[in-house]
């Protein structure tokens, strides 16, 4: 399934201050692309301009799957999103969070409930409801649903938030066995999250396009 984003001279503001201005830049599938700057300078902003929660304030985004347009609205079907300010349902057990996402998205081939809880290693937390989990254990689950879905789009917003030194290792193990042949995109500052991507964005490149423009 290939998929292509094109952004022209995309640009986000809040209010009167721009957060980054005049990207132009493709994402095409089969990549792993980095966006990268220190907290707080936008990259997170872009990632929803990207996934099309947020609209750009400026320039002009396009999505292609199978070489055919997609609207804006129907972006949604075709992505993965894992990202810290996205809310599991606490009051469901992880069984239920499992079987409520995958009534959304399809399981990626050769996946089902089962081997994604045997994946996070939580057979014994099957029926414990998710507000009981460590915030460790919560980001786990936002991984693998995620890498878990049969989507040819992969958006990760600090994916080893909250992961310890053999959470990072679990992630990155993800990666190699669920990333390839999807568009990938990954917004850190931990090159631990990234140092294996194909291509970076440098967002800071975009906010110092904003004061030399004016």
């Amino acid at each position: 399934m290939s998929y292509k984003i094109t952004l022209e001279n995309i640009g986000r503001r809040f209010n009167r201050d721009w957060i980054f201005r005049g990207i132009d830049c493709t994402f095409i599938s089969g990549k792993i692309y980095a966006v990268l700057g220190p907290n707080g300078s936008g990259k997170s902003t872009l990632l929803q301009v990207l996934n099309g929660s947020l609209s750009p304030s400026a320039g002009k985004i396009n999505y292609f799957f199978e070489e055919k347009p997609v609207e804006i609205d129907d972006v949604y079907q075709h992505l993965s999103l894992a990202a810290p300010y996205l809310e599991l349902i606490e009051e469901f057990t992880l069984n239920e969070m499992i079987d409520f996402h995958f009534k959304f998205k399809p399981y990626i081939a050769g996946v089902n409930k089962n081997e994604i809880i045997e994946l996070l290693a939580m057979e014994s937390s099957k029926n414990k409801l998710i507000k009981y989990f460590s915030s460790g254990m919560k980001q786990r689950l936002k991984l693998a649903i995620a890498f878990c879905s049969d989507t040819p789009m992969l958006m990760l917003d600090e994916p080893t938030s909250n992961l310890d030194t053999q959470g990072v290792d679990w992630y990155l193990n993800l990666v190699q066995k669920f990333a390839s042949n999807r568009l990938t995109i990954i917004c850190s500052n931990q090159i631990h999250e990234y140092n294996f991507c194909d291509e970076e964005l440098i967002i800071t490149d975009f906010k110092n396009k904003v004061i030399a423009e004016g």
